[in-house]
């Protein structure tokens, strides 16, 4: 079966224009009853008290590729984000919810159609007031409207809203995963170029013992040492390979992890530390805490998910009135296929309803209340994102702060062990102190050296914490 379209003369557009006049109306009349909507008050303080009382002036932050200063890790944290299974997934989830929004918004137009239909039925005798059987046949073609609701009180506008807001909520929670993610390649790469460290110190740690015990050696067999200084030889050259079969787990397991994250088995990652220690910029200006209210992806989720929220209150509030929708078809219609589209077989209908709520059994007043809870626990989790936000910033302000200053005290110890190891084997080798002391020197410095390389590992990564807590790495031109 074929149609042709139906084309509509003078006539038919006049007898049409009250009806696009009313559907018009419908569209663009509807009044919202969501509440107006008002940003909650940051529930946290002006200013930053943490850090030694230390003033500071709204700023911009750097983006990712800012912050951090070293080539190779960079490079790894662009692989991350084009690689990452973990944040395809995310992405993925935001396109579904896009397209969930373009549904939900759909609902605010008409759905209009070109619809052909066709039916034969055979009437028995005794059911037709003839009292003779037939065969009657209906052909219908043309252009239908189905079922269109008027949003007189932007039911359908407030549920397009709220699934805006969702898209929006979702769209911004992926910034949140684009973060996290950029953070952990960093630290976990920090975690490997410190590992590397303390490996290259120990294996040229495990090299000056095994010398020294070659000395012990040669000094038992010629009768000048004791037994006791040969041992504690012997322990410090075992601890030093101990140590390094740790370090050297410590940096597979780190290219594991690394691969893991940024979605690319077999990276060509460095084989010795990093040039300079400082892989990232190594100071960070955190502003105010009103702008974290711009800054925070999270935050901005949950204030979109609060809008959604309220405008869910609307159309909980819009189900008391009540619900005019429209149906309605113009085309032609015949008893004969062949008669279809010849002259005079022009047919319409037009059939509005209006529904108007009297008894629901409460469902309506519980949807609402509802509704507005729903809202007031979006409220508090908005104000606790802002808290949580809050006090990750001063907890990174104040690991910044003070392990810069234990970094320098572990500088300072560090150099004073190097030079307690050099006047120590001087003191040695002229008589005036035993080997077991010389031995101790040895090892308080070398512990200190490796709490030092630490320790400056751990003020790193403060900083990318401080970083990731500001929200950074996803605003400005660069990210």
């Amino acid at each position: 079966m074929s149609f042709t379209f139906v084309t509509f003369d003078r006539v038919a557009r006049r007898r049409l224009m009250p009806v696009i006049a009313l559907l018009t109306a419908g569209v663009l009349t509807g009044c919202s009853l969501a509440p107006e909507y008002q940003q909650p008050a940051a529930p946290v303080p002006a200013a930053w008290t943490q850090v030694a009382d230390q003033p500071f002036t709204d700023a911009p932050l750097l983006a990712w590729q800012g912050f951090v200063t070293d080539p190779a890790l960079k490079e790894l944290i662009a692989l991350g984000l084009a690689n990452s299974r973990d944040f395809r997934q995310t992405l993925l989830n935001v396109q579904a919810v896009k397209a969930q929004y373009g549904i939900s918004r759909a609902d605010r137009f008409p759905n209009i159609a070109l619809q052909g239909s066709g039916s034969r039925q055979r009437v028995p005798a005794d059911l037709n007031q003839t009292g003779e059987s037939v065969v009657s046949s209906t052909y219908q073609a043309g252009v239908g409207l189905t079922s269109f609701e008027l949003d007189l009180f932007d039911r359908v506008g407030s549920l397009s809203e709220t699934a805006l807001q969702d898209y929006l909520a979702t769209e911004t929670a992926a910034q949140s995963t684009r973060i996290a993610l950029i953070a952990e390649i960093i630290q976990t790469y920090l975690s490997r170029d410190s590992a590397l460290r303390r490996y290259a110190l120990t294996q040229k740690t495990l090299e000056s013992r095994e010398i020294s015990l070659a000395l012990i050696n040669r000094q038992r067999e010629a009768g000048t040492t004791t037994a006791l200084d040969w041992q504690e030889a012997v322990g410090l050259v075992e601890q030093a390979r101990a140590d390094a079969e740790l370090l050297d787990r410590e940096v597979r397991q780190t290219n594991n992890a690394l691969a893991l994250l940024v979605g690319v088995s077999g990276l060509a990652l460095p084989e010795v530390p990093s040039s300079t220690v400082a892989l990232t910029v190594q100071s960070l200006q955190p502003g105010l805490p009103s702008s974290l209210l711009t800054r925070r992806p999270d935050i901005r989720a949950a204030e979109h998910t609060l809008l959604a929220k309220n405008a869910n209150i609307g159309a909980a509030r819009a189900a008391f009135f009540p619900s005019i929708s429209l149906t309605g078809f113009y085309g032609s219609s015949s008893a004969d296929l062949s008669d279809l589209f010849t002259g005079g077989q022009r047919s319409w209908s037009f059939a509005p309803q209006i529904s108007l709520p009297i008894f629901s059994g409460g469902r309506n007043k519980a949807n609402l209340a509802l509704a507005e809870l729903r809202r007031d626990i979006a409220v508090a989790q908005y104000e606790l994102a802002i808290q949580k936000a809050f006090a990750e910033v001063s907890d990174a302000l104040v690991a910044v702060e003070t392990l810069a200053r234990e970094e320098t005290a572990r500088r300072n110890l560090s150099d004073s062990s190097q030079q307690a190891v050099k006047l120590s084997e001087a003191r040695y080798r002229a008589g005036v102190d035993n080997h077991l002391r010389f031995l101790d020197a040895q090892r308080r410095a070398f512990t200190n050296e490796i709490s030092l390389i630490e320790t400056s590992t751990q003020r790193q990564q403060a900083l990318v914490n401080l970083f990731k807590a500001l929200g950074g790495g996803w605003g400005g031109v660069e990210s």
